[in-house]
């Protein structure tokens, strides 16, 4: 693809939201960059990415480079730090309650995890990077739509977080939703989503459809659809809901049940893609997991 201008962001992006799940402000951002022989132009467009997500993040950046690695291959590292008050650190998952309320802020796309799964998936169907993607509603293609920056949450979510608002946060990487959320839950509890309300984007569809990915997979592989999921008190839903931009409410925290309608969310975004073949359905119940997804029909 020769398309750099985006992996930067990924880079910052993947360790500015982990500190903000600490509850934690960006301070400064390191990056790292080993390579054969140094590209002017692809250096140059790589740190500009670097630095105008540190931008969005409101940190500082420093970097170093170059090292040796093949010609025409880069490899990339990050790591942020950040600050926070003892009195403010996340997650606060012994305040955790049945009642409480799940929100989360969209993805932009696949962002920084599951490509393995992705790159098998265009391989197998013969696809190339700089084909027209039939999910792109903006006529980009296939390498376009899989390398859109992942979402920075820096802005949206950090005055929510001084304020108090906020008890947990679950950044969406690699482990999807279900493995992500149960990390910050206070045992005994679970939480309760209804897919229906996820802003599931047409590429998620795609995938599932041409890779056969059943519905387990997509949820432990991918985010489908959100970044960042936040848990609060019910009583300051409203007040994240007109203060964080994006932010919408996706479910609920209960006490330690039943079963999803993640299906149901998806079968409109599959079916242009399938002629009836339907990936093999792991027996399963997120009630081991943590995180359940509203009831419907069954896995």
């Amino acid at each position: 693809m020769e398309k750099y201008d985006t992996i930067g962001q990924d880079l910052v992006a993947m360790c500015v939201n982990d500190i903000l799940c600490a509850g934690a402000e960006p301070f400064a951002f390191l990056d790292y960059m080993a390579c054969g022989r140094l590209q002017v132009e692809v250096a140059a467009t790589i740190v500009k990415g670097i630095a105008d997500a540190c931008l969005l993040s409101g940190c500082g950046e420093t970097a170093e480079m170059p090292s040796m690695y093949d010609i025409g291959k880069y490899d990339l590292a990050g790591f942020a730090v950040g600050v926070v008050d003892n009195l403010k650190q996340l997650p606060r998952s012994s305040e955790i309650k049945a009642g409480d309320v799940v929100l989360a802020l969209p993805s932009t796309g696949v962002h920084s995890n599951g490509y393995s799964l992705v790159q098998k998936i265009m391989a197998q169907g013969g696809h190339r990077y700089n084909e027209k993607a039939p999910f792109s509603k903006t006529n980009k293609t296939f390498g376009e739509e899989f390398l859109a920056p992942t979402g920075i949450y820096v802005r949206e979510l950090l005055p929510a977080i001084k304020s108090g608002l906020v008890k947990a946060l679950a950044h969406i990487t690699g482990g999807g939703l279900l493995e992500n959320i149960p990390r910050i839950l206070f045992p005994g509890t679970r939480v309760k989503l209804d897919a229906m309300k996820f802003k599931i984007k047409p590429i998620f569809g795609w995938l599932q459809a041409k890779g056969l990915v059943s519905d387990f997979e997509m949820l432990r592989t991918f985010n489908c659809g959100i970044g960042m999921v936040v848990i609060a008190d019910a009583s300051v839903v409203d007040v994240l809901l007109a203060t964080v931009e994006g932010i919408d409410v996706v479910g609920t925290v209960e006490d330690m049940g039943r079963e999803d309608n993640f299906k149901e969310a998806m079968a409109p975004l599959v079916a242009p893609y399938t002629t009836g073949e339907r990936a093999p359905q792991k027996a399963l119940s997120y009630k081991d997991s943590g995180v359940d997804i509203e009831a419907g029909d069954s896995l």
